[in-house]
Parts: structure tokens; C-alpha cells; sequence
């Protein structure tokens, strides 16, 4: 599979296999799987409260990697003295409205003030889950860089993002941030904030990589052979942070779920696999805590090394299971 280069069709951009997105003729039945699923698609109880030690970052980590997981996709990764923060999302709801849509579990355990200053924030794609119109404007008129796929830097320009901080990438592009080398690499997945606007700005992966460590953002992606491909090219990775939630039967193209995320971490050569995108918004019809209650059954069954630290909590990279979400089940 080519890794260079995206396709388009049109204003459209197109995956690297044929993939089912989901669209409108499946909008019946995604709504009777939601109406119909009798479990915990939100907990009995607020989640937390989590709060996260600012003044670990007052030491860099002796192993040169850590991870904290604000919740969902948003992580704030040191990595060989670079700071990276990914698709940050601190607003309650993930939707075009703070009066509707998807709420969250946990309140972010870290206020945006007080997150060290990134050297970096990688944006994978444009949807409300990823790339949030609230947070992003904190970062207005700052001297941060910004990596974006094609298309998505028009909605950065418009929330005061200097255009000269936004490195807008293709697959296959790499940014040089001080010496850390971010190269997007491709996902199967979709774009659009609203009905009209499908497909028409790039979803990419990320591979990371310092002077010590190389790990792989997968963002949102469904299997495909691309993850060997990724592998091959650019493997193997200390670390891999995969999704895992938000999967349903009716989109296995475009969310890969637990099983095979898991084929997904093998299939890039990781040595650590970290679960991402579970635990945080209520996006499909499964138990909020199936994603990791699965995962560790995938995970023991092939021999996988797991990365689950607590909500907020700065954790150095090694094989770890808090099993936070266990109390709350």
C-alpha cells in the first residue's frame, strides 16, 4: 500500500481500501441500535474526580516517555524532551452545540492553564470529538505549532491560529519539530462537521519520532492492511495509542474496536499498546467500560504488553494496568 499521497475524487477525499462510512442509508439502524442497547452506554455515575499533579512536570522522565491521558484522544505525550498534545478536547460536549451532543464522563483532570506549553498540538481530523472550536481558540495568537491534514487548517485560521504556526500535511509529509521527525501516515476513517461537508478535509495517523523513542497516534482509524504497511516502514514503536471505543455493528469499517485494534498494535510491531478514544463520551451503543474490559481478554490472549495509566494521572510508559474504571462499573 502506498503511504505517500492521499486520493480524492472530486472535492472528496477517498480511503486507501474501500470502506463503509456509515452514512445515511445506515442512520436508521445505528438510531434502533442505540434505542435497543440495554446496557451502561453512560455511568451510574459521574466519573472521578480526577486531578493531575502539575508539579511532576516540574521533572522530565527519567525513561524520556510519558503519557497523560486527559480522556479520549487527547494526550499530553512527553517524548525525549518534546512536548505533544493531541487532539485536544476540553469542552463538556463533543457536538456543533454546548447544549447538546455527547457529554463527558469526567471533567478534564487538568485546566487548560495549567497543561505545560506544548511544543507542538497534532489535530487528526475535524470531527467535534477531535478538533474542538473552544479549546483550540485558548491557543489563539500563541507561537505554538499546530499539525494539521490537508483542509483541516481553514477551521485554525478561522478560531486565530497564526497561519504561519499551522503545518497542514498530507500522508507521507514530515514536520521537524526541534528534533523530534512527525510524519502523517494513513487512517481509514472519514471527515466532516456537518452533513454537507463529507470528506472534503484529510483524517491522518502520526508517526512520532525522537531521538529515543518512536511511538504511533493512530487517532481514529477501522482496520486495514495499512497498519503492516506503517510497520514495515516506519516500526517498530515503543509505544502505539490506538482507539477502542466507539465501535458498533453497523461501522466496523471506520472504528476498529478492541479486537482489532489489538491486531492492529501486532500489525505495526509495537512493544506497548495504549488504549485511546473509550471511557470519555458516550459514541456508540456498548458498555462505557466494554472497550478495556475487552482488551484485556484480546490482550492476555496475544500476548500483548498494556498501557492503561488513570485519567490525568502523568505516567511514565512501561507495562501498567491502573484498571481505574473497575470501581465505577
Amino acid at each position: 500500500m502506498n503511504l505517500t499521497g492521499s486520493i480524492k475524487k472530486g472535492k472528496k477525499f477517498i480511503n486507501p481500501i474501500p470502506t463503509d462510512e456509515a452514512g445515511l442509508d445506515k442512520m436508521i439502524p445505528i438510531i434502533a441500535e442505540y434505542i435497543y442497547h440495554s446496557g451502561q452506554n453512560v455511568p451510574k455515575k459521574k466519573l472521578g474526580p480526577f486531578k493531575t499533579d502539575t508539579s511532576i512536570y516540574n521533572t522530565s522522565p527519567a525513561s524520556g516517555l510519558r503519557v497523560t491521558w486527559v480522556g479520549h484522544s487527547s494526550l499530553f505525550i512527553e517524548v525525549d524532551g518534546i512536548r505533544i498534545l493531541t487532539d485536544p478536547v476540553w469542552s463538556q460536549r463533543v457536538s456543533f452545540s454546548q447544549a447538546m451532543g455527547p457529554k463527558r464522563f469526567f471533567n478534564p483532570p487538568i485546566a487548560l492553564t495549567d497543561v505545560p506549553k506544548p511544543d507542538v498540538i497534532i489535530v487528526s481530523h475535524d470531527h467535534y470529538d477531535h478538533l474542538d472550536k473552544a479549546t483550540i481558540k485558548f491557543f489563539a495568537g500563541s507561537d505554538i505549532q499546530f499539525i494539521t491534514p490537508l483542509g483541516v487548517s481553514k477551521y485554525l485560521e478561522q478560531w486565530g491560529i497564526l497561519k504561519n504556526y499551522i503545518h497542514e500535511v498530507d500522508w507521507g509529509d514530515s514536520v521537524m519539530i526541534k528534533d523530534c521527525n512527525i510524519t502523517s501516515t494513513p487512517s481509514r476513517h472519514f471527515s466532516g462537521r456537518g452533513i454537507t461537508n463529507r470528506n472534503e478535509t484529510l483524517w491522518s495517523s502520526f508517526v512520532i519520532k525522537g531521538p529515543q523513542h518512536n511511538i504511533f497516534f493512530g487517532a481514529d482509524s477501522g482496520w486495514f492492511p495499512g497498519f503492516e504497511d506503517i510497520g514495515k516502514a516506519f516500526g517498530p514503536f515503543d509505544l502505539t495509542m490506538l482507539e477502542i471505543g466507539a465501535y458498533g455493528k453497523y461501522w466496523p469499517d471506520i472504528h476498529m474496536g478492541p479486537d482489532n485494534a489489538s491486531n492492529a498494535h501486532i500489525a505495526l510491531r509495537g512493544d506497548i499498546m495504549m488504549p485511546i478514544h473509550w471511557g470519555t463520551f458516550n459514541l456508540a451503543p456498548h458498555d462505557w467500560f466494554e472497550p478495556a474490559e475487552r482488551l484485556e481478554k484480546f490482550s492476555k490472549e496475544k500476548n500483548i504488553k498494556l498501557f492503561l495509566p488513570e485519567p490525568g494521572k502523568p505516567t511514565e510508559v512501561s507495562t501498567y494496568n491502573s484498571k481505574w474504571w473497575k470501581p465505577f462499573m
